[in-house]
C-alpha cells in the first residue's frame, strides 16, 4: 500500500459522527497551500407531447427557500413527464467536435487547472477500468502527458478536489463491474506528477461530494459499501453522483440520487444488478452561518454530474446527467440539457442542448469555450437510454445571459 509521508501523516482528520446513516469528514491539510454538429434531437412539436404522470416515492422535503433545512418526510405530487422522456425546450448551441480522448470513459473524473484538464480513471467497459491520467491542453486542443495512477487507487466513482496545484482523490470504487469501494486517499502534485498517500477515510464511500472549502477538504454523502444512499445530518439529503461547488466562500451541493447498481449476491465477479434509484433536483448551500439552506431546485432531477460543471461569470453551468427512470419502460433516462444557475439571481435556466444526451460528462472552460468529454451517451434521438461509452470531445462558445 502507499503510505502517507510523515508530513501528511500528521494532517488532522476530523470525523463528525451523525448517527447510523452516515458521516461527514473534514480533513485539515498542512501543505495544501472541426466540424459543426447537426441536431440529433426529437421534435419539440407540442402535439407530440403526451403526458404521463408517474408516482414518486417519499423523499425528504426541505423547508422554504432561504431557510435552514430539517429532515422532514413528505409525499410530493407526481412530476409530469412528456413523451420525449422529459427533454426540456432549449436553444440550439453550435458544437464543434475536437480530437477525441485517448480512451472512452464512464464514471471517470476530471479537474481543470489553468489551461489543462486532468482526466482520471473510469470504466472503458463494464469489465475493464482505466488506471491512468490523460491531460487535455485547451490552448492547442491536444491530448498528451499520460501517466499511471497508484495501484491502490480507486478506478471510478471518485471524490476529487484541487487547490490549484495538488489534486486530492478520495475513496471510490476499486475495479470493474460493481466491486466494492476503498477508503484510501491520495494527492497528486501536478507540477511534479508525483503521488502521495494520505490518511484513509474511516469507512469506504462511492462518489462522495468532495470540495476544498476554508482550508479543509470536505467529504460528504456518497454511497455506503452496498451502494445504498446514506442520508447525512450535515447534508439534508445524502447520496452519490452530485455536483459539489465552492463559489465566493459558499459551498453548494446540487442534485444526486439515492440507490445505485449493486453487486449480485454471491457473484464471484461482482456482476452488477439493478436496484431502485431515486434521482432528485435538490440544491443546498452551506453559508456563513454554517447552516444548510435550500435553494431553487434544478429544472428537473439530475444525477451523475459530479464533474459535469464549471463556474463562469458568477454562474454554475451544468452539462448532461441522468434523470428519473422512464415511468413505463423503467429504463435509465439521460439528460442532454445545459443548465445555468445564476448566483446573483439564484435562478435556473436551460441555455442549450448537448450534441446528444450523455451522463458523467467531464467539463472545462477556457477562453470563452465550454468543453465536455467522455461519459455514456444515448441510443439515439428517440431513445434516451444509455448505450455507448465515449471519448468524444466537444466545445461551444458560451455567452451567458446575466
Amino acid at each position: 500500500m502507499v503510505r502517507p509521508p510523515a508530513k501528511l501523516a500528521s494532517a488532522k482528520l476530523v470525523v463528525i459522527c451523525v448517527g447510523l446513516l452516515g458521516f461527514a469528514l473534514i480533513a485539515d491539510f498542512l501543505w495544501a497551500s472541426s466540424s459543426r454538429y447537426t441536431s440529433n434531437w426529437v421534435s419539440r412539436d407540442p402535439s407530440q407531447n403526451n403526458l404521463i404522470v408517474p408516482i414518486k416515492p417519499k423523499y425528504v422535503e426541505p423547508q422554504k427557500q432561504g431557510q435552514p433545512v430539517t429532515n422532514k418526510k413528505d409525499t410530493p405530487p407526481g412530476r409530469v413527464l412528456s413523451a420525449t422522456f422529459a427533454d426540456l425546450s432549449a436553444p440550439e448551441l453550435k458544437w464543434q467536435k475536437m480530437a477525441a480522448a485517448p480512451v472512452p470513459r464512464l464514471d471517470g473524473a476530471a479537474i481543470q487547472i489553468k489551461n489543462l484538464l486532468y482526466v482520471f480513471a473510469g470504466y472503458g467497459t463494464i469489465d475493464y477500468v482505466h488506471s491512468h491520467v490523460d491531460i487535455y491542453n485547451f490552448t492547442d486542443n491536444t491530448w498528451g502527458g499520460r501517466f499511471d495512477m497508484p495501484k491502490e487507487m480507486a478506478h471510478s466513482h471518485l471524490g476529487m478536489a484541487t487547490d490549484g496545484r495538488y489534486i486530492y482523490i478520495v475513496n471510490g470504487q476499486y475495479g470493474p463491474q460493481c466491486r466494492g469501494p476503498t477508503a484510501y486517499t491520495f494527492a497528486l502534485d501536478t507540477k511534479t506528477k508525483k503521488w502521495r498517500g494520505m490518511p484513509p477515510l474511516p469507512v469506504p464511500r462511492y462518489a462522495p461530494a468532495t470540495q476544498l472549502w476554508r482550508g479543509r477538504l470536505h467529504v460528504m454523502g456518497g454511497s455506503k459499501e452496498n451502494r445504498s444512499g446514506g442520508s447525512e445530518i450535515p447534508i439534508p439529503r445524502g447520496g452519490p453522483h452530485r455536483a459539489c461547488v465552492v463559489v465566493d466562500d459558499h459551498l453548494y451541493v446540487i442534485g444526486g440520487q439515492e440507490g445505485d447498481f449493486m453487486a449480485k449476491p454471491g457473484s464471484p465477479i461482482f456482476k452488477c444488478s439493478r436496484r431502485n434509484e431515486v434521482v432528485y433536483s435538490d440544491v443546498y448551500v452551506l453559508d456563513d452561518e454554517m447552516k444548510w439552506k435550500v435553494l431553487p431546485p434544478l429544472p428537473k432531477p439530475n444525477s451523475h454530474i459530479e464533474f459535469a460543471w464549471v463556474v463562469v461569470n458568477n454562474s454554475i453551468v451544468l452539462l448532461g446527467g441522468t434523470t428519473e427512470k422512464h415511468p413505463e419502460t423503467k429504463k435509465m433516462v439521460l439528460n442532454g440539457e445545459v443548465f445555468q444557475f445564476n448566483l446573483d439571481t439564484l435562478k435556473w435556466s436551460v441555455i442549450g442542448r448537448l450534441p446528444y444526451r450523455v451522463k458523467t460528462t467531464l467539463v472545462g472552460f477556457w477562453n470563452g469555450w465550454l468543453y465536455f468529454t467522455s461519459g455514456q451517451r444515448d441510443k439515439g434521438p428517440n431513445d434516451p437510454a444509455p448505450k455507448k461509452v465515449i471519448g468524444d470531445v466537444w466545445r461551444t462558445k458560451l455567452n451567458l445571459n446575466l
